[in-house]
């Protein structure tokens, strides 16, 4: 298994600090609004990640932080007549409903900012008494960013090029341009705690670096999180983290890349902003998901209503070629008929591509590419009846129908229950289109009973009708599939 340390740019092996063991801390949100796209991708990336580390045989211990207290959670509250924690809680259950309904797993352990006050506060001091923070007479603590001479090799920028960027605002009481808060003094009406440096709150880098060590000690083996972390969270955290301690904080660094929207950075002002929820409105979550998972994570995601549509469309190819072999192996008697020796051949090369995919650095787009090809496959067996009536094909059938639920279960994906999800892609297709699918049923039902008493002419009546209602019809050897056109 290999990886691409964004600390090294390098692709790496993987090799775990203890054998058999993977400590794994991924940055989760700041509850301050519904999650968007990108909240989605660095969600379902990292869940394939842990669901593929455990079938490949390591025992993960999986973080995953909220952070509930920040000036847009603060914001956000005072525009919404709210508490901090009040807005915090309402976000913090839509992205639990949001996770759930694109079926990422919850992490081993979720903590919360505001539950871990004590533990940052002891990081900070610890800065303090080595030297590398220092506290202002009004309050604030910052950390002195040229105390770590390895800062910015993680986001690859030059300390002095950061400096000319960077301004020392009116209030802050810095050394340096560079430093960063760790400790906020408590302002009017704003969340507040008790500190050796006056009431306050943290700042945000602190957070993950106290509760990554908490739980997990260090290293990490993985740190995870979107492109835009790189700078300047993840490049202070391991600032702060590593001066504190004197170890290394992270040995892989892994980071998913942008989503944008019509080629465009996707932003509220931009009038291009879509959340998770906007998209299920109209999609199911699985034609969501898969669609994320088909480029691969470090490369950008172009979002548009048009490829998620493409997307939709390559899943149901996979699934309905899940159920008509599943069909042909509950329906079929088996002859002694041979397959032609390279269509068994391509499968088993196939078939055993998809694993060395996501091997290598978690490439989810390369192993669907197999999956594909497999189906390819399928179908050209499933489409000759000589073919399909073989015994080495119902071989074959089985092991594709074994491969679909192995990875799909890596995947998150339901190909395991194709039925299910073709009933349900058809009826959100159908509302798409204001088609009710019990209709569309019923007159399926009626041309099989003509084309059964062989008035073919009422069949082709009733095919008509249904394409003149935007249905397309195709008959297989498994029974009819329709689909909205």
């Amino acid at each position: 298994m290999k990886f691409q340390n964004t600390l090294t740019g390098q692709k790496e092996p993987f090799v775990p600090h203890q054998e058999g063991k993977v400590k794994l801390y991924v940055c989760g949100i700041t509850a301050y609004d519904y999650c968007h796209l990108g909240h989605a991708r660095a969600a379902v990336v990292f869940d394939v990640l842990v669901r593929f580390l455990r079938f490949s045989g390591y025992e993960v211990l999986f973080i995953r932080n909220f952070t509930d207290v920040d000036d847009k959670i603060i914001n956000r509250g005072k525009e919404s007549n709210l508490s901090s924690q009040e807005v915090a809680e309402r976000f913090i259950a839509a992205y639990y409903e949001d996770m759930e309904r694109l079926g990422v797993l919850p992490a081993d352990v979720e903590p919360r900012a505001t539950e871990h006050i004590q533990v940052m506060q002891d990081l900070i001091q610890k800065l303090i008494d080595t030297g590398h923070a220092y506290a202002t007479p009004a309050g604030d603590v910052y950390f002195r960013v040229r105390s770590f001479p390895d800062y910015g090799r993680l986001s690859g920028r030059n300390i002095e090029e950061l400096k000319s960027g960077v301004r020392i605002e009116p209030g802050e009481d810095k050394e340096d341009p560079l430093d960063f808060a760790l400790w906020k003094k408590a302002g009017p009406d704003v969340p507040s705690w008790p500190s050796p440096w006056g009431d306050g709150r943290p700042g945000w880098h602190i957070e993950c670096s106290a509760m990554s060590e908490k739980y997990l000690g260090l290293p990490l083996d993985i740190h995870g999180g979107g492109q835009d972390l790189a700078f300047p969270h993840h490049e202070n955290e391991r600032a702060q983290s590593e001066a504190a301690s004197g170890k290394t904080f992270v040995r892989y660094w892994l980071h998913n890349g942008f989503v944008r929207v019509n080629q465009e950075k996707m932003a509220k002002s931009l009038g291009n902003f879509i959340t998770i929820r906007d998209i299920m409105q109209e999609y199911l979550p699985e034609v969501l998901r898969f669609f994320l998972l088909g480029k691969h994570y470090r490369s950008p995601l172009d979002f548009t209503w048009e490829r998620l549509q493409e997307s939709e469309r390559g899943f149901k190819r996979l699934l309905e070629t899940a159920w008509q072999t599943g069909q042909a192996l509950e329906n079929q008697k088996w002859s002694a008929t041979d397959l032609p020796e390279e269509i068994d051949r391509e499968f088993r090369t196939a078939a055993g591509l998809w694993r060395e995919s996501l091997e290598d650095d978690l490439n989810t787009a390369a192993a669907l590419g197999h999956l594909f090809s497999m189906n390819r496959l399928i179908n050209r067996i499933l489409d000759q009846k000589k073919w399909r009536k073989s015994q080495q094909a119902g071989e074959i059938f089985s092991a594709f129908l074994d491969e679909l639920e192995t990875l799909g279960r890596i995947l998150g994906l339901p190909f395991a229950d194709p039925e299910r999800v073709l009933s349900s892609l058809r009826k959100s297709r159908a509302d798409r289109k204001n088609i009710d699918p019990a209709e569309v049923e019923k007159l399926i039902a009626k041309r099989q009973k003509a084309r059964q008493d062989k008035n073919f002419e009422q069949a082709d009546l009733i095919r008509n009708r249904l394409v003149q209602m935007g249905v397309a019809l195709r008959d297989t050897p498994s029974g009819p599939v329709w689909e909205v056109e």
